[in-house]
């Protein structure tokens, strides 16, 4: 038996409402739940959690405490005919590239951060040898 996919991918942000601001004008993501502990976010089946650390990492918490420093990485599909209104996107929202990557078995990631510094990509859906399917 092996898990059937990713559920939750949780990322890490002092500041909730920047996040907020980020995920959801930036990126498009559906907001589902907010509090001073979590932002949680919808991307299709899938949902993005960003804890502030200074609280999900407090002992005694009904469920595991968690937490890290430094920055993160997240990565979302996104289909190659679309990067170039990703592009314009992330420009209106003054969201900075800061590289574009060629994978060697095609495809290209965007990489960009978010504003607790964690990396984003747009990667390929083929990336991993995957078929994502739209």
């Amino acid at each position: 038996m092996t898990p059937t996919a990713i559920f939750e991918t949780v990322l890490y942000a002092n500041d909730l409402s920047a996040a907020e601001r980020f995920y959801h004008d930036a990126i498009g993501l559906e907001v589902l739940q907010r509090s001073e502990l979590l932002l949680a976010l919808r991307c299709r089946e899938g949902v993005l959690l960003i804890f502030d650390p200074r609280k999900s990492s407090v002992p005694g918490r009904d469920v595991p405490s968690h937490g890290t420093s430094g920055p993160g990485h997240i990565a979302f599909a996104a289909r190659p005919e679309d990067l170039d209104a990703w592009r314009n996107r992330l420009r209106r929202a003054a969201v900075p590239i800061e590289a574009e990557f060629p994978w060697p078995e095609g495809g290209l990631s965007l990489y960009f951060r978010d504003p607790a510094g964690n990396i984003v990509e747009l990667a390929p859906p083929t990336l991993w040898g995957g078929g994502w399917k739209f």
